[in-house]
This record gives C-alpha cells, sequence and structure tokens, in this order.
C-alpha cells in the first residue's frame, strides 16, 4: 500500500524497532488519510490529500519530490525533542504546487484541538525542509496536497479543556500583537499549541493556520508565549490548544 510506502520513507528509523535510551522516540507518519476534497479524476491513496480541483498531483510525483528529504524530515524531531518525553502529537504538511511545478507556500495547517505536536523548532526545521522539495508539473494547473506525521510521545502530557486554556492564558495573547510589526504580517487564526509544567512554566509552543505563517512572526510569538505566566499543573505536564486572531 502507499501509505506503508509513506510510513517507511518519509521518516527515516519510523519502521525500525524502538532504541535503547536516551534516544528520544521515533518519529512515524500516520497512515491514516487527512481530510479529503474531491478532485475531478481518481481518489488518491491513504496518506495524501489533495485539496481543491484546479490541477491534480500523481501520488508517485510527490513521492520523487519528498524521498530525497526524508533523513533530514526525521533529523527535526529527532534533534529537537530531547528529553522532553512528553512532546508528542502530529503535523499536517500543506504544500501549494503552481502549474510549472514550483513551491509556492507551504504551510503547517490545522488539526484538532490537542492532536498538533507544539514545537516551533521542530516545525520550523520541517517546514524549512518541506520548502526545498522539487516536484513535476501538476496536471490541469496549480494543485495542492496535504502529508501527514505523526510521533509518537514516550511520556504523557495532561490535556486541558478549552474553558482550562482559556483561564490559564486570559489576555495574554494580546502580548503577541507587536510580533507583528515592519514587514512582518499579522497571521490570520492561529491555533496555538502550548506544554505547561512546574510552577506554571511553558515548556514548549507551536502554531498552526490555514494560512502561511511568517517565520519572523513566529520566532517573536514563541518567545513570547514561553514567557506567559501560567498555572502550576501540579505534578504533570499539560497541554493546551488557544486560538489568536
Amino acid at each position: 500500500m502507499r501509505a506503508a510506502w509513506l510510513a517507511c520513507v518519509l521518516l527515516a528509523g519510523a519502521c525500525g524497532g524502538s532504541a535503547p535510551p536516551p534516544k528520544p522516540p521515533e518519529p512515524a507518519v500516520s497512515t491514516t488519510p487527512a481530510t479529503r476534497v474531491p478532485v475531478e479524476e481518481d481518489e488518491p491513496e491513504d496518506g495524501v490529500s489533495f485539496v481543491g480541483s484546479r490541477g491534480k498531483m500523481d501520488i508517485e510525483a510527490i513521492e520523487a519530490g519528498i524521498d530525497p528529504h526524508k533523513q533530514a524530515l526525521s533529523e527535526c524531531y529527532l534533534e529537537n525533542v530531547k528529553r522532553r518525553r512528553w512532546l508528542g502529537g502530529q503535523i499536517l504538511l500543506h504544500w501549494e504546487i503552481d502549474k510549472e511545478g514550483t513551491v509556492t507556500s507551504v504551510r503547517l495547517d490545522d488539526l484538532e484541538p490537542g492532536m498538533h505536536l507544539g514545537n516551533w523548532p521542530i516545525e520550523k526545521c520541517l517546514l524549512g525542509v518541506a520548502r526545498q522539495a522539487v516536484f513535476a508539473k501538476p496536471v490541469g494547473g496549480d494543485a495542492d496536497f496535504q502529508i501527514p506525521l505523526e510521533f509518537t510521545a514516550k511520556g504523557r502530557a495532561a490535556q486541558w479543556t478549552e474553558d482550562q486554556a482559556l483561564r490559564a492564558v486570559g489576555g495574554q495573547t494580546v502580548k503577541l500583537d507587536a510580533c507583528a510589526k515592519g514587514k512582518v504580517p499579522k497571521p490570520d487564526g492561529v491555533t496555538i499549541t502550548l506544554y505547561v509544567g512546574p510552577g506554571g512554566k511553558a515548556q514548549s509552543v507551536g502554531f498552526t493556520s490555514k494560512s502561511p505563517i511568517d517565520d519572523a512572526w513566529a520566532d517573536c510569538a514563541e518567545k513570547t508565549a514561553m514567557s506567559w505566566r501560567l498555572p502550576d499543573p501540579r505534578g504533570v505536564i499539560a497541554k493546551l490548544t488557544i486560538t489568536y486572531h
């Protein structure tokens, strides 16, 4: 199956056995297909989703474009997870390709609350690798597609509810407004995933959106969110999700 191929080759080591400690948890590519929007011709196979109906990318063209970068994608996680064994979740990489085969945009698409990985250094690395991919021309014009990546945590984070998250963060999201200045645009509809540790100290933060987020904005937003004052989850790592407009 194509999904099995993706699981083995997109991220190196995903199909091997677990390694002895202290090696961090190994990433894997989800074999569950992302949400699909029908295209005019036949449906793609599991693990890859085509978005829109302007053009079409053959599964072989997607595989050929991503294959040279599979090790680099793996290293984005392995080199940044460190001892944060509770750090896990999904990434939904979304490419936009013009009719000439040029990558015009790569972003991290929104997921269900609590599902996103939530670590900007890893996300930024994955985006950087994804932007280097080269694809063949789509059939029929500009095209979009998505690939889900899953990173399995070895530890556990307690998921706070939406109400708990809103109470915890309060009005501190207004501090993110300062990250949009000069040539750095303010993003639209950002989902923020945040981990909280002992003493209410932020441990990790990441971002997704239905539109591209400027790296400079995210760099600033990460630094700002990591300084927020939050409730102490008392002996556990807590994971919360909020929306910033």
